[in-house]
């Protein structure tokens, strides 16, 4: 199994909105980079882990964990001219874009925020932690996800949080 961070903007798409979708299942489309659309197609498997992590908000972190329900496939939003993912120069006989599928597994009332994971020294080598990072689809290490379910388990992210 393997671990990832996906990163949503809550104005686009929460994991609040995720909670309340059918079955709390949703697609993870729109990704328009390649490096990440690589990672979705050839890397996520089904089964493997991911944080959801709200970007661009007034707390950017981590507010839960989605599960990857199936392999990556071919966005279909790229073919589809009434979204605002639509390529027209993508087909889904030669997609440029791919997609997963998620189910939501946990969701956390306290963020661990961007601010906390900045404190912990077996994190500095985080993806999200870069300067410059602007992927929506990142690894993440056996020892990150480790020691970010610690922070959870301790509770450390609600006390720095909360003061």
């Amino acid at each position: 199994m393997n671990y990832w961070l996906l990163k949503s903007e809550p104005s686009a798409f929460s994991l609040q909105d995720l909670a309340k979708a059918p079955h709390q299942r949703t697609v993870w489309d729109g990704v328009r980079n390649y490096q990440a659309r690589n990672m979705l197609r050839d890397e996520i498997k089904v089964h493997d882990l991911a944080f959801f992590y709200h970007s661009n908000c007034p707390t950017p972190g981590i507010v839960g964990i989605v599960r990857v329900v199936t392999a990556g496939y071919p966005d279909p939003s790229q073919c589809n001219p009434h979204s605002r993912y639509y390529d027209a120069k993508s087909s889904l006989k030669h997609p440029r874009w791919y997609s997963i599928d998620v189910v939501l597994t946990e969701q956390w009332a306290v963020p661990i925020s961007l601010a906390i994971l900045r404190l912990e020294p077996l994190l500095t080598d985080m993806v999200i932690l870069r300067r410059g990072n602007r992927l929506s689809v990142t690894p993440v290490t056996p020892q990150q996800w480790n020691q970010i379910m610690s922070l959870l388990r301790a509770g450390i992210h609600k006390r720095k949080h909360l003061g």
